[in-house]
């Protein structure tokens, strides 16, 4: 019986007894006998996780990432910033387009025509976004998104086409810009006007993950940008004519950047529009 005893006690403590302080037996746990290498692992499961689920919800649903983000209500409230913000855009940037042709016109200026075309882009494509949002229950939708997107796409290229074609032409026959108070506060009105209509659009694209938005907001952007440079190439050439060519310069860089900009979007968007033409359960 003794023996009998020592045996039963003695054999089982053995294998707890050969483990490693604060350690587990690999055979009754079922870990790695390398726990320093198991973070790597979960982390890149979590990843493909989380682009999983977001593909999914994107291939099989139609929907933005937002829509894991916000709560319906949220997503709601948000929406209802975006309409507001889109109108007062279309409201300001097309008062804006008629002092700034108004200014082109008497001035000769070619920035102030490339911003007064730029504001009626900005108009339309506060127009698409209020379209993009108009229904409550699309606010997610990604081909509706992917809809708005490649109509801004291909507004940014009729658009910067006319830019640069005005500016060129501008250069071809050294056309002189005047400088007065008028041409001023249009330049000053427009610049701070535009770039807070850009930050809001970029604030509320960002939360909405909205490429329309933030597209919008770019070129909200490009108008501030303009409106500036209005200012500065007038101040330059009223102090050096010699450097009569900044402005028509500048209008030629904005329209190829707007074109940069919009052949990007297309590129981008038109395939993601096929992609999703069989999700319009939103409309």
């Amino acid at each position: 019986m003794e023996p009998a005893t020592d045996s039963e006690h003695g054999s089982p403590p053995e294998p707890s007894a050969l483990q490693p302080p604060g350690g587990s037996s690999p055979l009754a746990t079922g870990s790695q006998p390398f726990p320093g290498r198991e973070p790597p692992q979960d982390e890149r499961h979590l990843r493909i996780s989380e682009s999983g689920q977001f593909s999914d919800g994107l291939e099989d649903r139609g929907l933005l990432e937002s829509s894991t983000r916000l709560k319906p209500h949220e997503a709601q409230n948000y929406r209802k910033k975006a309409l507001w913000v889109s109108w007062f855009s279309i409201i300001v940037t097309l008062a804006l387009a008629v002092a700034a042709f108004t200014v082109s016109v008497m001035r000769y200026s070619a920035s102030a025509f490339g911003f007064a075309f730029d504001a009626i882009l900005d108009v339309l494509s506060s127009a698409i976004v209020l379209w993009r949002y108009s229904n409550a229950a699309a606010v997610h939708s990604a081909h509706r998104e992917y809809i708005a997107c490649v109509i801004l796409g291909v507004i940014f290229l009729l658009s910067s086409i006319c830019i640069v074609v005005k500016a060129i032409h501008d250069l071809s026959t050294r056309l002189l810009p005047e400088v007065d108070d008028f041409l001023f506060s249009v330049s000053i009105l427009s610049g701070i006007l535009c770039s807070v209509l850009a930050v809001l659009k970029f604030m509320l694209g960002k939360v909405l993950t909205s490429r329309a938005l933030i597209t919008d907001g770019f070129n909200s952007l490009v108008g501030g940008v303009m409106g500036f440079s209005i200012l500065l190439s007038a101040e330059v050439f009223k102090h050096n004519a010699s450097v009569w060519y900044l402005d028509g310069s500048i209008g030629v860089l904005i329209g190829l950047t707007i074109f940069a900009y919009g052949v990007k979007l297309l590129i981008d968007m038109v395939p993601r529009v096929r992609q999703t033409r069989h999700y319009e359960m939103f409309e």
